[in-house]
């Protein structure tokens, strides 16, 4: 999927991210009914979704400061999310196999904000 295009903007790749991860946290809570799952896909899902919504943002940011400081939550998003699918794949929630491509993607996602933001530090 995403691995072939290489060249699509962040906005576009972290909007079929939350995609999957949306449909990551529904796969799950079809198959683990207990307050774990329920608890860590939730956090899986919040902070999932908030990378693109933080890059579609800053779109629309009022200044360079501003659309750093978008991409730079978006970043911690990322962070945080990538935490959650290691914690879920760490404590048997989920298989290692489930989530490879999403780790995946996920760090270059991480990659790819943390040198538009260093760009955009350097460039102010």
């Amino acid at each position: 999927m995403l691995e072939r295009n290489v060249n699509i903007s962040i906005q576009e790749r972290t909007e079929e991210f939350a995609i999957r991860v949306i449909k990551a946290y529904c796969e799950l809570n079809k198959k683990h009914f207990d307050e774990a799952v329920k608890v860590l896909s939730k956090q899986f899902l919040k902070s999932g979704t908030s990378i693109g919504a933080n890059c579609s943002e800053a779109k629309y940011a009022q200044s360079t400061k501003d659309f750093i400081n978008k991409y730079s939550i978006a970043l911690k998003e990322a962070s945080e999310t990538l935490y959650w699918m290691k914690i879920m794949i760490k404590s048997g929630l989920v298989s290692k196999n489930k989530l490879p491509n999403m780790i995946e993607e996920n760090e270059r996602i991480i990659k790819i904000l943390t040198a538009s933001i260093n760009k955009l530090k350097g460039n102010s």
